[in-house]
């Protein structure tokens, strides 16, 4: 009988698809519960009653439930019916309660996971700081040149269209085109 092969969590969990599951709720990046109960392979029920075993672990800014205009919201955003699905509306966590989890939830598997969704949060938090260093200095080069006149305004004015964020690069246009 062939041994069973151990597969690392980095090898089928992208950073893009984590990136994908974070969301921005009261200003906070968050994730949801039943995501992370999807990384880490374990039911969302499970991950919940290990979470409410241990609440001392978890204060307000770790963790917090979304309220129902949230959830709604959220639901909006994916785009899925208020039928069927969750009785209660989802616990959010924050980056620290998500290394938090990690001592709750104890399996391999949960623990690459948790990893992953760190390194990830730092990723966009680095991401960020670099954004925001690059437009102070657009900024500053702005104020520097501003008598020089409506040609160097417009290159200002094509370099800040260059750094907005796509607005859906994976949509597909709608409809039949030639």
């Amino acid at each position: 009988m062939p041994k069973s092969r151990t597969i690392s969590v980095n090898t089928y969990i992208s950073h893009e698809s984590i990136e994908r599951k974070i969301y921005l709720i009261r200003g906070v990046k968050i994730m949801l519960d039943s995501d992370l109960a999807g990384l880490y392979e374990v039911d969302t029920k499970i991950l919940n009653k290990a979470v409410r075993r241990n609440l001392d672990r978890f204060p307000g800014d770790f963790m917090f439930q979304l309220t129902e205009s949230e959830f709604e919201n959220l639901r909006f955003q994916f785009g899925t019916s208020s039928w069927g699905g969750r009785r209660y509306t989802p616990q959010a966590f924050t980056e620290q309660g998500i290394a938090m989890l990690s001592s709750v939830l104890n399996s391999k598997k949960a623990i690459g996971a948790n990893i992953l969704i760190i390194r990830t949060f730092t990723r966009l938090r680095e991401f960020l700081i670099t954004h925001k260093d690059l437009q102070r200095k657009i900024d500053d080069l702005e104020k520097k040149y501003e008598d020089q006149g409506q040609q160097i305004q417009s290159i200002f004015e094509a370099i800040r269209m260059l750094l907005e964020p796509p607005v859906n690069p994976n949509k597909r246009p709608m409809g039949f085109h030639a």
